[in-house]
């Protein structure tokens, strides 16, 4: 069984749910604290033990690699005014893993996205990490959790948390068998149901262990909800043929696509913060008292 050395990053989306700022600001840019979110995303595939990374790339992004790029003139400007704790933290995010980028010239979905990851990703599993999701932990990463389960199964892995009922219409909701604990096996997957049809309230939250037998499926797969092609509809077809697992990972997860979600992120980040966590309780004790 082939390990998991790659993941894949689609991050070529509009961004129309946090609109004006992403007029001209990528979603994956906007701070929480004082990091972009696209890394936070990078920071836990690279702590999950996979080193080779793949941007699905729009028009107007060249910013998220340009983050990721080296910055001569910063550095030894850092490096003339003594500033090396600064300096450190910038060469860390340079040398953080191999990070590629590839164009995803029309909105077409997130299956489209994928597949743009083809020639990348080859004959071998690979993980999809979805911008928007951002999931905390002090402990075992998510996507780590989730490599485990592929090496422990060797079929696609999908992750999922519990959302309420009224809920569901705005995930790809699974409906399975539990196998072991937290592990079901997929029967089915349904993109946003309508409230009060979904199979269950097992929401897939953007992570993901997929093998390559998926891009051949998305070749195949035409336009379903919201008419593009929906990954969804490709993994639904993948497990007719294939084996395929949810997983319930445990961390707490951000939706910081959404304003709310990212709001709570960087509330609850700031909080956490080591430097600036202690004043900001102490600031929000006095804002709220």
């Amino acid at each position: 069984m082939s390990k998991v050395r790659k993941a894949v990053i689609p991050a070529a989306g509009l961004g129309t749910r946090f609109l004006p700022i992403t007029k001209s600001v990528p979603k994956e840019m906007l701070p929480i604290v004082d990091k972009p979110t696209i890394q936070y995303i990078i920071e836990e595939i690279v702590a999950s033990g996979i080193e080779e990374i793949l941007i699905i790339n729009g028009r107007n992004k060249e910013s998220i690699i340009n983050h990721f790029d080296k910055v001569p003139e910063l550095e030894a400007l850092l490096r003339a005014g003594g500033k090396n704790d600064a300096l450190k933290e910038v060469e860390a995010i340079t040398n953080m893993a191999k990070i590629f980028s590839v164009r995803q010239n029309e909105a077409k979905g997130l299956g489209h996205a994928v597949l743009c990851a083809k020639e990348f990703v080859g004959n071998e599993p690979f993980a999809v990490v979805l911008g928007d999701d951002i999931v905390y932990h002090d402990g075992k990463p998510a996507l780590q959790q989730m490599v485990e389960v592929y090496e422990a199964y060797g079929v696609s892995v999908i992750g999922v948390q519990q959302v309420a009922p009224d809920q569901v219409n705005k995930y790809g909701i699974v409906s399975g068998t539990k196998v072991a604990e937290r592990v079901h096996q997929v029967n089915d997957l349904v993109e946003k149901p309508a409230i009060g049809t979904a199979p269950s309230t097992m929401a897939i939250l953007g992570r993901y262990v997929i093998t390559p037998g998926i891009f051949e499926i998305l070749e195949h797969t035409g336009k379903g909800a919201g008419g593009e092609i929906q990954l969804t509809d490709g993994l639904k077809t993948l497990a007719t043929i294939e084996k395929m697992v949810a997983y319930d990972f445990i961390g707490k997860r951000y939706d910081v696509g959404d304003k709310l979600g990212f709001l709570e992120a960087t509330v609850e980040f700031g909080l956490r913060d080591q430097k600036l966590g202690a004043d900001f309780r102490k600031y929000l004790e006095t804002l709220l008292a």
